[in-house]
């Protein structure tokens, strides 16, 4: 079966607020392409066999099927909808953030 993957607003910022960091605060604008590309590439691939990365650990977001796409030093947090046949990608950040933290504070600005 394939997905459609669909990317949230607050990942596409994400992703914009990853490439702008390496590019301009650690001035690498190529290893800003190379680093977005490599995540977006792995994000697309959830179209096939989405369930094959593990649920994130920490209740309540097991409980609410969230699952982790490593890539690098990042993650790449999802949700599979299997009645619409879709993935969207909630949030995009480093793994070296408190994502528990980060998580609470993104569902607490619902």
């Amino acid at each position: 079966m394939i997905y459609d993957v669909d990317i949230s607003e607050q990942a596409e910022m994400d992703l914009r607020n990853i490439y702008v960091y390496i590019a301009a605060e650690l001035q690498a604008r190529e290893n800003a392409d190379g680093q977005l590309e490599r995540i977006e590439d792995a994000i697309y691939k959830l179209d096939q066999f989405p369930e094959r990365f593990q649920l994130y650990d920490e209740e309540p977001w097991k409980s609410k099927g969230v699952r982790v796409l490593v890539v690098d030093n990042y993650i790449a947090l999802y949700v599979i909808d299997y009645d619409n046949t879709l993935v969207t990608v909630i949030r995009v950040m480093y793994g070296g953030r408190d994502v528990n933290a980060q998580l609470k504070l993104d569902f607490e600005n619902e």
